[in-house]
């Protein structure tokens, strides 16, 4: 079973203004609009305003980033070939 599925995932966000994540298992990039984390349940993408990484613990997988969140948003895996179902 693969490290990111074992460990347990859980966001709090505090006032738009605080969000700390645990079961993060790398930060995939991080600028002041937007941090892209992957977690043991996909990848998340946080998007805002003067974001700044205040805590990363890569053990733990817990990350605490401040700044003004305006959105999150996991995306979902695209399998080989996924456009082409669609154009059929």
């Amino acid at each position: 079973m693969p490290q990111e599925q074992l460990l347990p995932h859980k966001l709090t966000l505090h006032e738009r203004r605080t969000l700390t994540m645990d079961g993060v298992t790398e930060v995939v990039s991080f600028e002041e609009s937007a941090v892209v984390l992957r977690t043991s349940l996909g990848t998340l993408v946080a998007h805002g305003r003067d974001m700044q990484l205040k805590t990363l613990s890569p053990e733990g997988g817990q990350v605490m980033v401040e700044g003004t969140v305006t959105a999150l948003v996991y995306e979902e895996p695209r399998s080989p070939g996924w456009l082409s179902r669609w154009m059929k």
